[in-house]
């Protein structure tokens, strides 16, 4: 940063991993009484839990630390995340696995299926059949569907029991907290940006999890804080500092090492489209429509995530982005083996190059450490273009 300021977040936390505060909150829930649901993707309706009275918790998947334990079972050539969430468990070292008291899984792809099926036996979990042709009719019914059987599931787990008018109470509450992060994320759209990237996704770690009553306060003293940075006229980095989005596969953990490279290579990161990023808060759910399960369907099928064919929400919800971010480069991140998100890149890079005239790069990485050079060499060379 160009001058210190007082962090959006300051806590004991502050500094340290966004998971220490997360868990935090979580055991202080369980000591409450709570019930704990393990949930793995933003496809699982955050409103139907909490609106049971439910916590949901995102489990662990991007440390390079157990993969080795995981290939043990698993083949080495799947996608880095898989095999993270599947080591995590077997050696018992996801806290948040451990605090859970149900899973929650989803279809978004083949290798996430049969890892799943490898832990059912470990503690209840169920299985969202995703459809993933989301523009068709049946698809909303379907999802709704799913929904509804989520719900029951959870009933005869937890014992717990949600009304569809304590169901359109927690959309209402999601809203809000959506409406707020979308605040927080105008200011990262300013030239020159008052914000980097560790801070907004400390943001969207700590919400993606909580309800909005949860982050209205913590959310309103970060708007507090990023306008009187604008208006004492600080900069997280000068004006001139090349602009970069992030988009592709989920980021976190050990893969946020590309985030870091890119600022060390001199760039600064404006945007995340990714579902550990914006993407779960560009969207309300519809208010009032009487059916609130079927209105958490059409919302959640508009997630345009590469397993969704086709997908050309994502260049249209890209393009949004580019306008109002204002980046000068885009960097794709891809995950190895993760055949709909390395496949979709074409189009990404075609989209972003012709519609826009941007530099693209695709980064294909894992957890590890081994590509750092190669990857801050391919970024230099991209920022250089800028």
């Amino acid at each position: 940063m160009s001058r210190t300021v007082e962090p959006l977040i300051n806590d004991e936390y502050t500094g340290g991993p966004p998971t220490k505060r997360v868990l935090a909150r979580l055991q202080e829930k369980r000591k409450a009484g709570m019930k704990i649901a393990g949930v793995y993707c933003g496809y699982a309706p955050t409103e139907l839990i909490l609106a049971m009275g439910i916590a949901p918790a995102t489990l662990c998947a991007f440390s390079n630390a157990t993969i080795e334990a995981a290939e043990t079972v698993l083949p080495a050539n799947l996608c880095p995340l898989i095999k993270s969430s599947y080591g995590f468990i077997i050696t018992d070292t996801c806290p948040f696995y451990g605090l859970s008291d149900a899973v929650i899984g989803e279809t978004t792809c083949d290798g996430k299926k049969k890892m799943f099926e490898l832990i059912t036996d470990l503690k209840p979990t169920w299985i969202m059949d995703l459809p993933q042709v989301p523009d068709q009719e049946e698809a909303v019914t379907n999802w709704a569907a799913m929904i509804r059987k989520l719900q029951r599931f959870l009933e005869a787990t937890f014992g717990a029991h949600a009304t569809d008018d304590a169901i359109e109470a927690a959309i209402r509450d999601i809203n809000r907290r959506n409406a707020m992060m979308r605040e927080v994320f105008e200011f990262p759209a300013g030239r020159p940006t008052v914000v980097g990237w560790q801070e907004i996704y400390n943001l969207t770690f700590l919400a993606q999890d909580s309800s909005g009553k949860e982050m209205e306060s913590i959310l309103a003293e970060a708007l507090r804080k990023l306008e009187q940075r604008r208006d004492n006229g600080y900069a997280y980095r000068p004006a001139d500092t090349p602009r970069v989005m992030v988009t592709g596969c989920p980021v976190g953990g050990d893969a946020e090492k590309v985030f870091r490279i890119i600022e060390e290579a001199g760039g600064v990161i404006v945007a995340l489209d990714a579902c550990s990023g914006f993407k779960p808060y560009m969207t309300d759910t519809a208010e009032g429509t009487g059916d609130p399960v079927r209105a958490l369907a059409e919302r959640y099928l508009k997630i345009p995530c590469s397993c969704m064919t086709p997908n050309a929400r994502r260049l249209t919800e890209m393009t949004r982005l580019i306008e109002k971010f204002r980046p000068d480069a885009v960097i794709d991140i891809v995950l190895q083996a993760c055949h709909s998100f390395n496949i979709e890149s074409h189009k990404v890079g075609e989209h972003v190059g012709r519609y826009h005239g941007l530099p693209f790069l695709k980064i294909v990485t894992d957890f590890s450490l081994s590509d750092v050079e190669q990857v801050r060499t391919r970024v230099e060379a991209l920022l250089e273009s800028c």
